[in-house]
């Protein structure tokens, strides 16, 4: 593999890492790409704080920095026995990336100056090839340190490095000594916005977890209203969908705590993310229960799920699952560190399951539409005409948004649109709020809730054919007790009789 192809995997694998801000450097040791040897050090955007005095004019932003602290780098004690040529620190902003590399008579480019390109008087064998940025001429920053015979360890020089650019910046260590093959680096390295620790791509999510905190807060007030004053005719279904507005409320206030106390410190703190992402897929989990159950007509045309009910929760249970891996290894493990079917690997368990759950839920509404029609139930037809509606607009919009996100993606390999990246997570609780208002609205609590109930009489058994009525008149029989063909006529609709309003006519 290439340099830049390696460059570019790199850079596609750091857009869905979750490092803090503070990048850990724990004995990470050199691997070959191209030929050169390299550690990735770190990927973030990066706010210039020029810009940001000048787009507030407040001396309150701080300023943005990288900032190297006892960064060491460790060979074993078999390979102290030489001098070393340079272990470089390279940082670069994402746009000048090919200033990093080059290539002799058109051949594959390199990292590492080749015996070539050294008679070109371009580069110094051995060394990484780098040069100015057209941009910037003080840019990219290169750096190192080599070891001297029988030195084991060696530390680069405290430096902070001023960030005057708004970019995505890429931090690697690099050294072109095969000799060098066990080395080791240590230490760590802190990477500062104006307003804070907070990742660039991430910093927007922390203001947006902050409004659907108080979108939440508001649709709480309303629901919660509506429950107190018509409790004694809440139905099942408005207790789950209690349910779901109360873990959405949670969810929301730890990742937006979790937000502000990673922009103040530069670490995620651990409880909260876990608390977050537990809050988080529980509610999604319980959502989409909550959808079949509604599409399949539980506590609105049926009493129970009957024989379905183990069916449901083993799937509800198997998407739980699932989700809570995938969102632990992207929240909580570093994802830079897993190779793209790794991740690949996670996703698509979640992915079949949404499938299953869109198709079983489509299915069951087109059931249940037909059972309410036949039964010329126009009050629950209609609630369940518009809910199929919202819904089908949601799975429309969602395929949409799965099409731009695949399309943003794939135009964005060096993530050059990273100011523009929190979009993408941000849509998707959008939507699913936007959906539960729907649904609050359709099924919020009244005085005429009970209506919308599952209730035992005649007219809402589904089994039972109802279309005609077979009536026996005691007046055919004959006097010889012989029993007489029955006498039917069809059952009237809700302009005649009714079935409760049937009586027996009586013997003449």
């Amino acid at each position: 593999m290439s340099w830049l192809s390696a460059l570019a995997l790199l850079c596609v694998l750091s857009f869905f890492s979750v490092e803090a801000s503070i990048h850990q450097y724990a004995g990470e040791r050199f691997g070959p790409k191209g030929n050169a040897f390299v550690v990735h050090g770190g990927s973030e955007g990066i706010y210039s704080s020029i810009a940001a005095r000048n787009e507030t004019d407040s001396p309150s932003n701080g300023d943005s920095f990288i900032r190297f602290e006892k960064v060491t780098f460790r060979r074993t004690k078999d390979s102290v026995n030489f001098t070393s040529g340079l272990v470089h620190a390279i940082i670069f902003e994402v746009e000048d990336r090919e200033t990093i590399g080059g290539s002799a008579y058109g051949g594959q480019r390199a990292v590492c100056c080749t015996g070539d390109l050294a008679k070109l008087g371009v580069c110094t064998e051995g060394e990484v090839i780098h040069h100015p940025s057209s941009k910037n001429p003080s840019w990219p920053h290169v750096f190192g340190v080599s070891f001297n015979i029988d030195e084991e360890v060696v530390t680069l020089p405290s430096n902070s490095i001023q960030i005057t650019k708004t970019g995505m910046y890429n931090l690697y260590f690099i050294h072109c000594d095969v000799r060098l093959k066990d080395v080791a680096v240590e230490g760590k390295t802190i990477w500062k916005n104006p307003a804070g620790y907070l990742p660039g791509r991430m910093a927007p999510l922390m203001n947006f977890y902050g409004f659907m905190s108080f979108a939440f807060i508001l649709l709480g007030i309303f629901w919660f209203s509506q429950y107190a004053r018509y409790w004694k005719e809440v139905l099942p279904l408005q207790n789950c969908i209690t349910f779901v507005i109360t873990l959405g409320m949670f969810e929301m206030a730890f990742w937006y705590f979790e937000y502000v106390g990673f922009n103040k410190t530069g670490i995620r703190p651990m409880g909260i993310t876990l608390w977050a992402v537990t809050f988080g897929t529980v509610k999604r989990t319980v959502a989409r229960l909550i959808l079949l159950m509604v599409s399949m007509g539980y506590g609105v045309v049926r009493p129970t799920l009957g024989g379905l009910t183990s069916k449901v929760i083993m799937l509800g249970a198997t998407f739980f699952l699932a989700s809570e891996i995938l969102e632990l290894v992207e929240n909580v493990g570093a994802v830079s560190d897993l190779s793209g079917k790794a991740r690949l690997f996670f996703v698509l368990p979640v992915a079949m399951l949404d499938a299953f759950f869109i198709l079983w839920i489509f299915t069951s509404l087109s059931a249940t539409l037909n059972k309410l029609q036949a039964r010329r139930m126009l009050v629950k037809l209609d609630i369940y005409r518009k809910f199929t509606n919202a819904l089908a607009v949601a799975v429309i919009v969602s395929v949409g948004w799965i099409c731009y996100e695949l399309y943003f993606k794939s135009n964005d390999v060096y993530n050059e649109k990273w100011q523009d990246a929190w979009i993408i997570p941000a849509f998707w609780q959008v939507l699913s709020f936007s959906l539960l208002c729907v649904i609050c609205a359709l099924w919020a609590p009244s005085q005429n809730s009970m209506r919308y109930a599952y209730s035992d009489d005649g007219s809402e058994e589904f089994d039972k054919d109802d279309t005609n009525l077979t009536l026996i008149k005691p007046s055919s029989l004959p006097s010889n007790d012989a029993r007489a063909a029955p006498e039917t006529r069809p059952l009237q609709g809700n302009n005649g009789v009714t079935n409760g309003d049937l009586e027996e006519d009586k013997t003449e």
